[in-house]
């Protein structure tokens, strides 16, 4: 631990950091060596890439304003899990109309229900005169009750208790609580750049 520790003292001396770092780091490295599907070049090119992403990422956990615990140990946001997956008042309609009203830009976090989680996302393009948007993992959602969104996944207007699941990755099963999950680092990332005080506006990490 002590010669994987000072990998990243370099960079800066706090402890939290650098337990940060290697929690983050062996993460990655247990996904990639999991991993049957990436080819030799994706992951060399994955790999060159960590150290940047896993140090902005772990200064950016430090430095958030958030509500949640910081797990330092598994590099990871901690709070209560609910009962059940926080859906009160997330209908369609209401979905949409609360994305209407704002003023989408890009880089916003968004929350997306899937069938056992809520995971975060972002928007990297807004088609206005189509009434939608794209999210950098998601794809298209549409904002008019002209259009179908896809039947997987559920859009959702952010509000503490979905943040707050998103970003600690409670799971749910048949409507009972399961086994936390570990957001990406790419969410953990997003997670950063939640504005808790206005939902509306994102925080620049």
């Amino acid at each position: 631990m002590n010669e994987q520790t000072s990998l990243w003292q370099g960079d800066d001396q706090s402890a939290d950091f650098a337990e940060l770092c290697n929690a983050l780091y062996e993460r990655e490295l247990r996904q990639l060596s999991e991993s049957t599907t990436s080819t030799t070049q994706a992951i060399q090119g994955r790999l060159k890439s960590l150290p940047h992403y896993i140090k902005r990422t772990a200064y950016s956990m430090l430095q958030a304003q958030t509500p949640l615990a910081l797990d330092v140990q598994n590099a990871s946001w901690s709070a209560k899990q609910s009962l059940q997956m926080p859906l009160s008042g997330q209908e369609l309609a209401s979905v949409n109309k609360w994305y209407q009203s704002i003023n989408l830009s890009h880089g916003l976090v968004v929350p997306i229900a899937t069938h056992s989680t809520i995971v975060l996302d972002s928007i990297d393009s807004v088609d206005t005169d189509n009434q939608r948007f794209r999210t950098n993992a998601h794809g298209w959602f549409y904002l008019s009750k002209n259009e179908k969104n896809k039947t997987n996944v559920q859009l959702l207007k952010p509000n503490k208790k979905v943040m707050t699941a998103a970003c600690s990755g409670h799971s749910w099963l048949n409507d009972h609580r399961g086994n936390p999950t570990i957001p990406s680092l790419r969410e953990l990332l997003l997670s950063c750049a939640i504005n808790w005080r206005n939902f509306k506006q994102p925080l620049a990490i």
